[in-house]
């Protein structure tokens, strides 16, 4: 089986590679369990040297790899080489402090002593998306290599020259030989893969159907998982809201990727007294966004990753649109043999329309004006995902009362939601479960044993 790899922008196929046979994987899953029996005894400070050698990697060739990305899928290569230098950070994060966020923690019990240790489970699968094709790798397997586990990675098929170019990095730095592999697979190939006893968990971030069956499949292997999902992130502006703020937020938010960002906000909930202002200032900041060919400077969004996404997309918002919703800023696929779409504004979707229910995964802000902040907060929490959200208010206690109330895995008061290596990342209901990033996300992969001394 063939994987090929497309250039969104100019339907160029720009490689063929020949899949990994299931010999192949299961060669590549043996050699790096040897390799684990040996990294998982390694210290810290060799572990550190490592990461800091691919921070530097990532540094230095930022720009070769953000083109790469924005060859495969479609991100204004600016923005490509932001994401390479975020990776760096995370690497450099881990290094720095992951011996204090895996040190035995000392417990007072009746014992003479007593403490939990951190210790690391062994061979980790990713499944990746194509999205942030750097950086969702990166923030799962810098915390995953500092705690002494190794990696394999089955990435999204579009994206095959990106999953090899992390593997190169890998090598470059100094890493053990078969510390991390990517594998060359279709999706199908997955169940196999997480049945092999020398996988011994499995992290995912991707759509809801997918996390349901990777969940499925580790569920009766008993092997542990970790979900970040789908999410349609609420942005609520209230009436005491600095409007030209609020607005510059929600247009940089929404078009984060193209619109193609899990915490991209997507639904906009103003309150009515200052819709009318706040969406004026919206659609003039969505006209004065420039579109072209992503590997210029002159390019504030690219396409959509691939031509059928722009389509399904377009049939999200007409659907919408049939069932009740109001057009504000026309845009959407209007080359048909193209995967661009260009920015709309919808407002007021009806309960069982896709702008009111899914997850619109593209440059699509949908509106909804509220009465008052409580309809605010319920519009916000009636949905099945709870990724993250944004709050904006003069009031900074009542940020904080809003924030408290929206239920998502983060809420960001008077700013756009982002991801950080000092916070956790993660969302509940049907965006997922776990944690990745911080202290919080290196404990996610590590067996934290109870030691007993009587």
């Amino acid at each position: 089986m063939a994987i090929q790899t497309l250039n969104p922008a100019t339907n160029e196929v720009l490689k063929t590679f020949e899949a990994h046979t299931s010999q192949q994987v299961n060669q590549k899953l043996q050699a790096a369990d040897t390799a684990f029996q040996q990294w998982k005894n390694t210290s810290f400070e060799e572990r550190a040297q490592l990461m800091n050698r691919c921070a530097e990697i990532l540094e230095q060739e930022a720009d070769q790899y953000g083109r790469i990305i924005t060859l495969e899928m479609g991100k204004p290569l600016k923005d490509a080489v932001a994401e390479v230098q975020k990776c760096a950070k995370v690497c450099r994060y881990y290094a720095e402090n992951a011996a204090e966020f895996l040190k035995d923690e000392e417990v007072e019990s009746g014992a003479s002593r007593s403490l939990i240790a951190y210790q690391p489970l062994g061979v980790v699968l990713a499944v990746m998306p194509w999205n942030f094709p750097f950086w969702q790798v990166f923030r799962f397997l810098a915390p995953a290599l500092m705690a002494g586990n190794v990696g394999v990675l089955k990435h999204a098929s579009n994206v095959p020259q990106c999953a090899l170019a992390i593997e190169e990095i890998i090598r470059k730095a100094g890493f053990p030989e078969d510390i991390f592999h990517t594998l060359l697979v279709e999706s199908k190939a997955v169940d196999a893969i997480i049945e092999n006893p020398i996988v011994k968990a499995v992290t995912l971030t991707g759509s809801e159907g997918a996390g349901s069956k990777v969940a499925e499949k580790a569920g009766s292997e008993i092997k542990k998982t970790v979900l970040e999902l789908g999410g349609s992130d609420p942005f609520i502006i209230l009436e005491d809201a600095d409007l030209e703020a609020a607005a510059t937020t929600a247009v940089k938010s929404r078009m984060v990727n193209t619109g193609q960002s899990c915490i991209a906000a997507k639904r906009f909930i103003v309150v009515e007294g200052i819709a009318d202002a706040f969406l004026e200032k919206m659609k003039e900041k969505m006209q004065a966004l420039k579109t072209g060919d992503p590997l210029t400077d002159d390019c504030d969004y690219g396409p959509l990753a691939r031509k059928d996404l722009a389509e399904e997309l377009e049939e999200q918002v007409q659907e919408s649109i049939r069932k009740g919703a109001k057009m504000v800023l026309e845009g959407g696929h209007k080359e048909k043999d193209s995967a661009y779409f260009k920015p709309m504004i919808i407002k007021d979707p009806k309960p069982g329309s896709p702008a009111y229910e899914d997850e619109l995964f593209g440059p699509v802000a949908i509106v909804f004006v509220v009465r008052d902040e409580d309809e605010a907060i319920r519009i916000a929490n009636d949905h099945r995902y709870g990724l993250a959200g944004t709050v904006f208010t003069s009031d900074h206690e009542r940020g904080l009362r809003v924030a408290r109330k929206v239920e998502t895995g983060a809420m960001f008061v008077n700013a756009m939601v982002a991801s950080s290596p000092e916070m956790p990342f993660g969302g509940i209901k049907k965006s997922g479960y776990g944690r990745e990033l911080s202290y919080i996300g290196i404990r996610e992969f590590t067996n934290q044993k109870s030691i007993w001394i009587g």
